[in-house]
């Protein structure tokens, strides 16, 4: 069980400086949000985004410099995605569920949730990170991914 509070103030920072930025200054930033769009999609230069919620649900996608980022929400669900520097972040929920993806410097990270259910997928550099109802799944040393509904989390590729 410490293991596992631990591991969740270590998330909860590394999430926080990943949705919230870390201080470093970036090129070309494209934010997509869904609603008030059905489907917003938004390139500046090599920085690409796409939003897309149905009925009462949210997504937001961001991208800085080169990354791509990319939400999508239905019944309900919440969708979050940042990807900056070569990265891609992948996002979806449904049925309630809250799913944040966060590709920072070349990572590429996915996370899926649904059903009330909160996931998280983080991946640096040379890494990659899967949060999805099925479980978890971390390759490379600079990778995190939690599935707060099953309790499943791996860090570091492990």
């Amino acid at each position: 069980m410490s293991r596992t509070a631990a591991l969740f103030v270590f998330s909860g920072g590394v999430a926080a400086a990943t949705f919230f930025g870390s201080g470093v200054a970036s090129a070309a930033p494209v934010t997509c949000v869904s609603p008030p769009s059905a489907n917003d999609i938004q390139v500046d230069g090599v920085a690409s985004c796409g939003a897309t919620a149905a009925d009462t649900s949210h997504a937001a996608a961001t991208a800085t410099e080169s990354g791509t980022a990319v939400s999508v929400a239905e019944t309900g669900g919440t969708t979050s995605t940042l990807a900056t520097g070569y990265g891609t972040a992948l996002g979806a929920s449904r049925a309630g569920g809250t799913a944040y993806a966060g590709a920072i410097g070349g990572g590429i990270a996915h996370s899926w949730a649904e059903n009330g259910a909160t996931t998280i997928a983080i991946a640096g550099w040379g890494s990659g990170a899967t949060a999805e109802p099925g479980g978890v799944n971390c390759v490379g040393t600079m990778s995190l991914a939690l599935n707060f509904a099953s309790g499943q989390f791996c860090a570091l590729g492990n």
